[in-house]
């Protein structure tokens, strides 16, 4: 009888415990992966195949994120914007803290978004570049002082070799440039007519049929023509050099991340497995300062862009 009683008592008490309020249980955040810090840095590319950019930007993001931990850095990530008015506003927001590209559209995201060119990069290998200005050779066009009255192609309007540096070096030699919409207008006598090819192959065609007097392209894309075309093409100028490529920094980071960030970056090829990264990192050869000191490259890098656009 006793123990019937006993059971009787243990269930009751049982189920006065269960009914009893029960205290709310402490949330607990979900731990980050590898206990690595919650911050991140974001590369930035503009591209419209984000997927592309992802793949081969990922690992140095991964390698950089590695080394920030004592800012609170444990992530890296990687965003694509669809174009260059997107990229400022994410750079000037710090919702990237690193960008990458040619000249004239660093410079341009930089100056609108505060943001600053750190170091050269050197892209498919390369670190420096210029603008070559060819005609039809035989065509009666000489030197840049004969393009007056006549036509020529860039490649795009954000291009530095296509664009940007020609323009700048045409506007120091004393050519008053124009654009016109098609190739086939004709500019006053005074001017140089300028349009805009979007491919390089345009505009050596366009050069080689004579719907344009001049053409620019790279030196680069310039010595991969083929040689029985580039037979057919005189060179009339060549521009100075600039760095291939260029790193931006955010204006959200600190003086002491981007410090960081700068010596990784110079690091990377040296580092164990940077010489994959930096070949997944669009055949990357490494990053470097820029030979002329900072301060001497961003004047001129800067000068240059106020010449192209009337400042």
């Amino acid at each position: 009888m006793r123990t019937v009683i006993g059971c009787i008592m243990a269930v009751g008490i049982g189920l006065l415990a269960a009914c009893a309020p029960q205290a709310a249980p402490t949330a607990t955040p979900e731990p980050t992966p590898d206990n690595r810090p919650a911050g991140q840095i974001i590369l930035g590319d503009i591209s419209d195949e984000p997927t592309d950019t992802i793949e081969a930007f990922q690992p140095l993001a991964d390698y950089l994120a590695a080394n920030l931990g004592d800012y609170g850095i444990g992530i890296g990530s990687v965003k694509a914007a669809p174009d260059i008015e997107t990229m400022t506003e994410w750079l000037k927001a710090g919702e990237v803290s690193l960008y990458f590209d040619s000249l004239y559209p660093a410079l341009i995201v930089s100056e609108e978004s505060g943001g600053q060119p750190i170091l050269r990069r050197w892209k498919d290998g390369v670190e420096e570049y210029h603008s070559v200005i060819f005609a039809l050779a035989g065509g009666g066009i000489e030197t840049v002082a004969d393009l007056r009255g006549e036509m020529i192609a860039f490649d795009d309007v954000f291009s530095t070799s296509g664009y940007m540096l020609p323009r700048a070096f045409l506007t120091e030699a004393g050519m008053k440039l124009h654009e016109y919409p098609d190739p086939d207008n004709r500019p006053n006598s005074d001017e140089v007519g300028y349009v805009f090819s979007s491919d390089d192959d345009n505009t050596i065609q366009w050069v080689i049929s004579g719907r344009v007097a001049a053409g620019v392209t790279d030196n680069i894309a310039f010595s991969e023509i083929p040689e029985e075309t580039r037979a057919q093409l005189a060179i009339l100028a060549e521009t100075e050099d600039l760095p291939r490529h260029v790193a931006v920094v955010s204006p959200a980071l600190s003086d002491e991340v981007v410090s960081t960030i700068t010596t990784l970056l110079l690091g990377v090829h040296e580092a164990e497995g940077g010489a994959a990264i930096l070949e997944t990192f669009e055949d990357t050869a490494r990053f470097d300062e820029f030979p002329q000191g900072r301060e001497t490259a961003l004047e001129r890098m800067r000068e240059l862009y106020a010449i192209v656009n009337g400042e």
